[in-house]
């Protein structure tokens, strides 16, 4: 497309649909064998901040799954990995650059579990958009008890 044509408007994509599609190329840094998984900050439709799960910085990335090899059902015994989740990265990126993320909305490819909803509630994000569910009933418990909006994007 040249910069003099014109664009089909009915093509463009919601915000929410480029937002969750900026998730999915985030979540393709990922260094996790079980599950890749991104995040981002958005707010006043801006783009605050990305994550995706992974080794912690300067740690060699798995070669194996801990969890995996013990046969680890999904949402159990997080403590076992060494990773650090999307969610998790989204917040210390923007604490590592000075960003405000109070009432920002976090998009992610996949529902928080629930230590992440801790830590995203405590850091004020008013609203979670996510596209793969992932069953933590805590999770959804404390997100609907701290009054943040939930969508699941279908």
């Amino acid at each position: 497309m040249t910069a003099n044509s014109k664009r089909d408007p009915k093509k463009r994509p919601t915000a929410d649909e480029t937002f969750l599609d900026i998730c999915d190329v985030v979540s393709k840094r990922s260094t996790c064998i079980r599950r890749a998984v991104g995040a981002v900050l958005v707010k006043d439709g801006q783009v605050l901040a990305t994550g995706y799960n992974g080794a912690p910085r300067g740690s060699p990335h798995c070669k194996t799954c801990l969890r995996e090899d013990l046969k680890v059902p999904s949402g159990e015994r997080a403590e076992l990995c060494r990773g650090v989740h999307a969610e998790q990265n989204v917040i210390i990126q923007a604490a590592r650059h000075g960003v405000n993320i109070k009432d920002s909305v976090l998009y992610c490819t996949n529902f928080p579990c629930s230590i992440c909803a801790k830590m995203l509630i405590n850091a004020g994000i008013k609203k979670i958009v996510y596209r793969d569910h992932y069953t933590d009933e805590l999770s959804l418990k404390l997100l609907t008890e701290a009054d943040v909006e939930i969508v699941k994007y279908e």
